[in-house]
């Protein structure tokens, strides 16, 4: 089995790449890097089944030889990085999105498309099933990265009508672990990182907006489950356990001595009230749910946020 995977270089990209070459696949990587990182892909460097490309999937691209799946994990994901390349955001979810379904379409390929819990906005339900059509403002800050994915969803289902492609579609709850951008503008990487350097947790509204989270390995397991089933409409894959927001921050000050406290700044234009996965369609089709406990994955994720903070930031 052959794969290529675009976004390889990213976080949940590079732990995919890793997920496909411990089940003995060939993975070509693409990235061009804006947000993704060569670091995270430096342990398979010597992998004779591995393959790292830099490249633009907005622009056009070749693969040479035999494909079996083209997961398309490509796309700016936190908010600060998608409302920095709006643009490219908006490219990624249309133009890249035609680009690899016409690649998957070529070589014969399934196709796996990372979509998100994003299109269901801010949710007038909860938990979010997939038979919710979503709230979203299509208009706002952050329909650039919203109106992409769902685009992105439209014109997959459209190749797997017309083209009868084997498509899948994955839309990915809040997931943590290894391998993310410290202070990337997600809640967690950027709590860690101010506990880091003793300032203080900041915490939008009241802190009672809710999320649930879901560790890389478990999430990884239920996209590659998905993408060797045979269910092509979207499907859900995220950890049930809610929390508030404000709950959340003072899990992770738990884990730091002397923890800085917590601050409350005004909530962000459309930032979702609710978001929780209903999963019963992955149980029931994928016999997938989540394993790993939010405090065994929340040392896992700190003890590597501590290791990087230590290497990049000047002595003490």
């Amino acid at each position: 089995m052959r794969a290529v995977v675009t976004g390889g270089a990213g976080f949940l990209g590079s732990h995919l790449c890793d997920r496909l070459l411990k089940e003995g696949w060939e993975v070509l990587a693409l990235d061009n890097l804006i947000t993704g990182d060569v670091v995270n892909l430096a342990h398979l460097k010597n992998n004779p089944k591995f393959q790292f490309d830099h490249a633009d999937v907005n622009e056009p691209f070749h693969v040479i030889g035999d494909v079996n799946v083209v997961f398309h994990f490509a796309s700016p994901a936190s908010p600060p990085d998608y409302l920095k390349f709006p643009i490219e955001t908006l490219k990624v979810g249309s133009i890249a999105t035609m680009r690899t379904l016409d690649l998957a379409k070529a070589k014969n390929a399934k196709y796996l498309l990372a979509s998100t819990s994003e299109c269901y906005g801010d949710p007038d339900v909860s938990p979010q099933s997939e038979s919710y059509w979503g709230h979203v403002n299509p208009v706002g800050p952050r329909s650039v990265y919203d109106e992409a994915k769902r685009f992105a969803e439209a014109i997959t289902m459209a190749y797997h009508r017309h083209h009868n492609l084997d498509t899948h579609i994955v839309r990915i709850f809040n997931t943590y672990g290894p391998r993310m951008r410290l202070n990337d503008g997600r809640a967690l990487p950027n709590f860690v990182y101010q506990a880091l350097t003793g300032q203080p947790l900041t915490v939008y509204g009241e802190g009672k907006q809710t999320r649930s989270f879901c560790f890389v390995s478990d999430l990884i397991d239920g996209i590659f489950r998905l993408s060797q089933s045979n269910e092509h409409f979207p499907t859900n894959i995220g950890n049930p356990t809610e929390m508030t927001i404000y709950e959340f921050a003072e899990r992770v000050r738990s884990h730091f001595p002397n923890a800085p406290k917590i601050i409350f700044e005004p909530l962000p234009e459309d930032d979702p009230k609710q978001r929780r996965p209903d999963i019963s369609k992955a149980k029931r089709l994928l016999g997938w749910e989540p394993k790993v406990e939010l405090e065994e994955g929340l040392k896992l994720t700190i003890d590597f946020f501590k290791a990087q903070y230590a290497r990049v930031s000047p002595a003490r």
